[in-house]
């Protein structure tokens, strides 16, 4: 598991770079590790392991997909935990999600108070959980990524975070 760990670092690091340079993460890196961390495993364990990349790359994606549909995350956000499950396997795609949704919760914290935003943060998330309350769970384009005005956190940061959390609590 070593090696499976070490890699889902490099490649969270590397995401995170690039996130910050580019606001964006390529998906060569996020499906070529995906691709990488099912081959790799199938070779160490076999059709258990082909399996097990699978479900991790499956529970990764699905852990992100409700933010992303809800206009919260980017496409790469959900793709980079999906090939890091992937690496990781199952379990560990959970934990990584939940240290990931810590650290990604502080860091916009802190970016909120960094940049005088934090009322108006605060007034969103309010209008956010009226509007899911009246209308049910649907975006709310004024707040979302694509409409909103609110400085914008690069998610592989706390996805970085998060894997390291996870590795080393585990």
């Amino acid at each position: 598991m070593q090696v499976a760990y070490g890699v889902a670092l490099a490649v969270s690091s590397i995401a995170c770079v690039t996130d910050l340079r580019n606001r964006r993460i390529p998906n060569v890196l996020t499906f070529g590790a995906a691709l990488a961390a099912v081959a790799f495993h199938g070779v160490a364990s076999g059709w258990n392991g082909v399996v097990l990349a699978s479900a991790g790359w499956a529970l990764g994606v699905a852990l992100f997909f409700l933010p992303f549909a809800l206009g919260g995350l980017g496409a790469g956000d959900v793709k980079l935990l999906g090939a890091l499950g992937a690496w990781c396997g199952p379990g560990p795609a959970v934990w990584l999600a939940l240290y990931t949704g810590i650290a990604g919760g502080v860091l916009a914290l802190g970016v909120a108070l960094q940049r005088g935003y934090l009322r108006t943060a605060l007034k969103n998330m309010w209008l956010l959980f009226m509007h899911w309350r009246v209308a049910g769970l649907r975006p709310l384009g004024e707040v979302s990524l694509s409409g909103g005005e609110s400085p914008r956190l690069a998610y592989a940061v706390p996805i970085l975070i998060g894997t390291a959390m996870m590795i080393w609590l585990q």
